[in-house]
């Protein structure tokens, strides 16, 4: 069985897509509430450390993992964020992940995989600096690697694009289907291809490019996945539903008008903005009505909570996304055992990484490189 570390776990959601054929050997994260909910759907079989990861000591941690995984905080790297970048007290865990990673190869531990994911704002945060300096410390530390956007969305009903470096120890044999010989969409998109061509001749040179299939097309919709009776979220009343409408503009309430008239049910996912109009800053509620939710975010991460519009032909009703609506949008089973409270259940979804999209890069990438890299050392 190939074997992981998981650092800022959360709930666990790399694990789930990783698999049963996986043995977990180490996971962290900070968030003690997000530790209870790793617990109640993975046990308390001790691979699980709470605690700031600048306090890990690599000697102290078990075995040698086939493959390291790190999403680390992106609230200084989000366009809504603070704009500190790599620089900054959250998403400056990356290095605290590399001592670790470091620490590994200096006992001769050196895991064949380091995997990293982040949002899509890494590539030209400070300019582009702050992926010079992920790529860079890949390439410092012996391994080759390749930057890929996913979007969730090829999978689940999300928008959720996001940022994969994925780094392969020197030495570890990499299959030529693997690999092609320059970027391919739809993972190498015109800002990985960018972020790319302008790093530094040497940090280019360990550069691959990272060639997983695109998957079947998808067939579930974002109504397919929303609850009539939600126990976590009640639905708005009519007057309330009636404030959401009017806070649209001409263009958003036409849209619903084009819902009523589907002869289907529609769902939209709606967010809360501020534009300025005239010169004065109005409140506004835009609707999408594509079949697909908006990206889940924290209010951490600097958005609101999505509000669904529900539109049956004449009816239109609204409501908070549900816990359990923002779980099935990550990937998760109804058998995953969420938080009780509405607000730490959507923090650790919203924070999460979309379980399929795990399981894709398992399935095409890590788990044939793993099977390389043991043949080379049952043959050495």
């Amino acid at each position: 069985m190939p074997s992981f570390y998981e650092f800022f776990a959360g709930g666990g959601m790399v694990r789930a897509g990783l698999g049963a054929d996986w043995t977990c050997l180490f996971a962290n994260d900070f968030d003690a509430r997000k530790g209870f909910a790793y617990q109640a759907n993975w046990g308390t079989g001790g691979e699980l450390t709470v605690g700031d990861i600048r306090a890990l000591d690599a000697a102290a941690l078990p075995g040698r993992p086939d493959l390291v995984w790190g999403s680390f905080p992106c609230q200084d790297l989000s366009l809504a964020g603070t704009g500190a970048g790599l620089d900054g007290a959250r998403s400056g865990a990356f290095h605290a992940f590399w001592d670790v990673i470091r620490g590994l190869i200096d006992q001769g531990r050196a895991p064949p995989l380091v995997a990293v994911e982040n949002v899509c704002g890494t590539l030209t945060s400070h300019g582009g600096r702050d992926f010079e300096t992920i790529c860079r410390t890949f390439a410092e530390a012996g391994y080759r690697y390749g930057a890929l956007v996913i979007n969730a969305e090829l999978f689940v009903p999300q928008s959720r694009p996001r940022l994969f470096v994925l780094g392969v120890r020197d030495g570890v044999g990499i299959a030529p289907q693997l690999l092609s010989p320059e970027p391919v969409e739809p993972f190498h998109t015109r800002a990985v291809r960018r972020a790319t061509a302008a790093l530094p001749e040497a940090v280019r040179d360990r550069l691959l490019w990272w060639n997983p299939p695109t998957p079947a097309r998808r067939v579930e919709t974002f109504a397919d996945l929303i609850e009539d009776a939600p126990d976590s979220v009640g639905w708005h009343n009519q007057a309330e539903t009636k404030r959401l409408l009017d806070q649209m503009s001409p263009v958003n309430a036409a849209k619903v008008e084009a819902a009523r008239r589907a002869g289907r049910r529609m769902v939209g996912g709606v967010y809360r903005r501020t534009r300025v109009e005239g010169g004065t800053k109005v409140q506004r509620a835009e609707v999408r009505f594509d079949d697909v939710a908006g990206c889940l975010r924290t209010p951490g991460g600097g958005s609101s909570r999505q509000i669904i519009l529900v539109v049956d032909g004449p009816r239109v009703r609204s409501r908070l996304i549900s816990a359990r609506e923002t779980a099935r949008l990550m990937g998760l089973p109804d058998a995953y055992a969420l938080p009780r409270n509405y607000s730490d259940a959507y923090h650790l979804t919203g924070d999460g990484v979309a379980v399929p999209v795990v399981r894709h890069l398992a399935r095409h990438l890590f788990e044939p490189l793993i099977a390389a890299a043991a043949g080379a050392r049952q043959a050495a």
